[in-house]
């Protein structure tokens, strides 16, 4: 096939157009493209008088070759082979490999070692997706909060109850398998090709079922309100894990994807004295705006047309600590991520429609380890408690977040006549994030609204709402590995994705999964 990039068409543009632009391109008759399939499709908004998408299309051309060589455009190449490859191998363990953690990096761990028929036992503390929906609904609507099937634990990870963003900045040539393993499990199509991908939480939680799926009809085994609570060692080599009910599982592969949220596990890692560190990770509050009005700052006239629009912005402050917005949720829902009895979190979600009133993203503050008080490996997870029970108490108790307008975050007095209204449930009651935050954060969030709202106009309207806290972006810890994937000082134990500080987001921890199953495979010799 022909790869052909750099193929532009007004927002307006059909599949008819994209073809003439393709064939153009080509310099063939439309009629001598037997197939095509869009690869890449990015929205270009920079200038508002001239919005379009950009396409890369693979096309199937009679005389590939001779188009090839006759053509010396850079916009044309040869497609290169994406395809995964399984490793291939007929070693085979004495004892089928263990997957702890069910969410991203643990289901395509588990997954990839499925299909090389080693037959994965996967070992979830949470709840199926169904029976942590129900949790979850009951934890919005009521306060009551199940800490072991909450937004962080249970099927599918943190990433169930999110935007399903599927964007990533790594290269890696596994995305492609991540992106294709979910279309097969009913995922939309068009996040092969989006530049943007989402999938939507509505639609994720039928995704990460249907793989589970896969995994059974594989000959994998997965085990929900299976919370390991111990392991068992042979000079520094795992034998056995054990069970919060008691039970024993002999294992000699034991895959770690434990998730940026598993504090009692961690506290755990660092008793039987893995090699772990501290991390810089960052912390802040949610803001909302109305969704109307980014789309119209983003698009213009266009707004109309197009899907809800999204912004990315950051800042440098004058003291040289960072602040940025991450995981923004069009047209989505500022929702209780908490996880601990008496500790408050939020999180960002949205739907696949993204057709909420608000928009809304995480304004965060990098949080280095110096800013910790402690060189112990986990003091940036006790950072991470002091301030969610700060936000707990702030709140007034019962899961109530606390909020703060913008207008009133920045001493400009009281909002008349809001038009945002926070989401969050259960409740919410207003309060002063210097009460939660320590100053460097207030000071840096203070600068930094300011200077984003003249990037993005808007921003620091003085009736955005800042709901928090913000504290699950990524873990505070790293659980040090070697190239072969393994713990530095525990054989056998394969740490992996957001939780042992290798990933950043929903493909870059199911990459990590695949890797870390691969060096399974590879100790066995198995060869891609």
């Amino acid at each position: 096939m022909i790869r052909v990039s750099e193929l532009k068409l007004p927002v307006t543009g059909n599949q008819k157009a994209l073809e003439k632009k393709l064939a153009k391109a080509l310099r063939v008759p439309v009629e001598e493209i037997k197939a095509y399939r869009i690869f890449k499709r990015s929205l270009d908004a920079r200038k508002k008088d001239n919005i379009h998408y950009a396409y890369v299309v693979d096309a199937e051309v009679k005389n590939e070759n001779k188009i090839l060589e006759k053509n010396k455009d850079k916009h044309i190449s040869k497609t290169p082979d994406l395809a995964y490859h399984l490793p291939k191998g007929e070693n085979y363990p004495a004892k089928r490999p263990v997957v702890v953690g069910f969410g991203p990096a643990g289901m395509f761990a588990a997954l990839l070692l499925a299909e090389m028929g080693l037959k994965p036992i996967v070992l979830e503390r949470g709840g199926d997706v169904d029976s942590r929906k129900q949790a979850v609904d009951t934890f919005w609507q009521t306060g009551k909060l199940d800490v072991e099937s909450n937004v962080q634990f249970g099927e599918g990870g943190a990433g169930t109850f999110s935007d399903g963003k599927l964007t990533t900045r790594i290269k890696d040539p596994r995305c492609r398998k991540v992106l294709e393993e979910m279309v097969d499990a009913g995922a939309p199509e068009e996040i092969l090709y989006d530049a943007k991908p989402h999938i939507g939480t509505d639609l994720l939680r039928g995704v990460v079922k249907q793989l589970r799926e896969k995994i059974i009809s594989l000959g994998g085994e997965v085990r929900f309100f299976a919370k390991v609570t111990g392991f068992q060692w042979e000079n520094d080599r795992v034998q056995a894990v054990f069970l919060q009910n008691g039970e024993k599982i002999e294992a000699e592969d034991v895959v770690l994807a434990l998730g940026h949220s598993a504090r009692d596990t961690f506290s755990l890692l660092y008793e039987e004295k893995f090699a772990l560190e501290q991390k810089p990770f960052a912390m802040g509050v949610r803001i909302e705006h109305p969704q109307a009005m980014i789309d119209a700052v983003q698009y213009g006239d266009a707004a109309a047309l197009l899907p809800a629009a999204d912004y990315r912005l950051t800042y440098t402050t004058q003291k040289n600590r960072g602040v940025y917005t991450f995981c923004m949720c069009p047209g989505g829902y500022v929702v209780a991520a908490a996880s601990e009895e008496g500790r408050l979190a939020v999180n960002g979600m949205s739907e696949h429609a993204r057709d909420g009133r608000n928009a809304n993203s995480a304004l965060l503050v990098q949080i280095f380890p110096e800013d910790f008080g402690s060189d112990h490996p986990l003091a940036g997870m006790l950072f991470q408690r002091e301030l969610e029970e700060k936000a707990f108490l702030a709140g007034g108790g019962s899961y109530t977040a606390p909020v703060q307008t913008v207008g009133s975050f920045l001493g400009k007095g009281k909002v008349e006549a809001a038009e945002v209204t926070a989401t969050y449930r259960p409740a919410v009651r207003e309060s002063s994030l210097d009460e939660i935050f320590p100053a460097f954060m207030t000071e840096a969030l203070r600068e930094a609204l300011p200077a984003m709202g003249r990037k993005l106009k808007g921003f620091d309207r003085a009736d955005a709402v800042l709901t928090a806290v913000e504290s699950r972006s990524s873990s505070p810890i790293r659980i040090l590995r070697d190239k072969t994937g393994m713990s530095l000082c525990k054989q056998g134990i394969y740490p992996a994705g957001e939780g042992a500080g290798y990933a950043g987001g929903i493909v870059s921890a199911a990459v990590d999964g695949i890797f870390v199953a691969e060096k399974i495979a590879e100790k066995y010799g198995w060869m891609k």
